[in-house]
């Protein structure tokens, strides 16, 4: 699932959250605190055991990207950032 085009450019500052085998609403509750603290270029990686699909609906409304990939493992790998818009960063923040 991917709603931006996903830059794999090493110009991003990734930090990781395995969110995987914690009960819900934790990953949820987890996942919107680390995003609290991602600012531009820098890219959230969450690691889950399963698609979280009612996130995808909050990340859009809140003007964050998203792009997630299975692993060999089965768990999700979802990366969340802020995008570049006219090369301004900060104006997803300025949307929400």
């Amino acid at each position: 699932m991917m709603n931006l085009p996903y830059d794999e450019g090493d110009d991003w500052e990734e930090s990781v959250l395995d969110v995987g085998g914690l009960a819900p609403p934790e990953p949820m509750v987890r996942v919107l605190d680390a995003l609290d603290r991602i600012g531009p270029r820098q890219r959230l990686c969450v690691l889950i055991d399963r698609e979280p699909h009612p996130l995808y609906g909050i990340l859009e409304k809140n003007g964050y990207a998203h792009h997630t990939t299975v692993r060999d493992d089965y768990r999700f790998e979802v990366r969340i950032w802020e995008p570049l818009r006219a090369g301004r960063p900060g104006q997803a923040e300025a949307q929400r």
